[in-house]
């Protein structure tokens, strides 16, 4: 098989279907990554990047901000959605319009009308950084969908079925890659395997991940 993670790799098919429900936009963000990464630089300027605790009280690798009307945060106390930056007590940035542009286009081309997410958590990865598998279950209508945007070095996206014991199957994310799942497969879980070392020329040696979610 040929390295899916070389630097001059031939993108694959542009849209592919990797669930009922769930779709993978191949190079969707690439015309915007001048935009998103601007934006995530004013964001994280004014509610800089933090590493979170979960209620169990372990440090997650992955380091987090987010933008828009709510925030997804973790602590002692749970998972849920905060309307300000529990650091600072102030409303978290609000959401650029490249973000939401790109949000609605990338559902509207997945077969989701309509969508206009109120959350986007940005997630951080340096080289070690993982996601276990994991539901998107905080958020309070699930009829509404999940949009992932990758930036920077490629990732393993695993996406896997209902119950946490299904069969998963595993996918190269590339700078620009976009992938959009709900409805049968809004509950699937996913997650993100270690990310390898490398140097990419827009974000240096991390990979950044914009998440849209509609939460409140």
């Amino acid at each position: 098989m040929t390295d899916l993670f070389g630097g001059n790799e031939p993108r694959q098919s542009a849209h592919q279907t990797i669930a009922p429900g769930a779709m993978l936009l191949r190079g969707f963000a690439l015309d915007d990554q001048r935009a998103l990464l601007d934006g995530i630089d004013r964001i994280a300027t004014a509610a800089p990047f933090r590493r979170m605790q979960t209620p169990g009280g372990h440090v997650m690798s992955v380091a987090m901000t987010n933008c828009g009307g709510a925030g997804w945060v973790t602590d002692r106390r749970g998972y849920r959605y905060s309307p300000t930056d529990p650091e600072t007590g102030r409303p978290w940035p609000a959401m650029p319009d490249a973000f939401l542009t790109l949000a609605r286009a990338a559902t509207a081309l997945a077969g989701y009308a309509d969508f206009r997410p109120d959350a986007c958590l940005i997630n951080r990865y340096a080289p070690g950084a993982r996601m276990s598998l994991h539901q998107d279950r905080d958020e309070r209508d699930m009829t509404r969908p999940i949009v992932s945007v990758s930036l920077g070095l490629p990732a393993t996206f695993q996406f896997g079925g209902l119950k946490r014991g299904d069969p998963v199957a595993k996918y190269a994310l590339l700078h620009g890659d976009c992938v959009v799942w709900g409805g049968p497969s809004r509950l699937c879980w996913h997650g993100v395997l270690t990310l390898k070392d490398g140097d990419h020329p827009a974000t240096g040696r991390l990979r950044l991940n914009l998440t849209f979610r509609g939460a409140m």
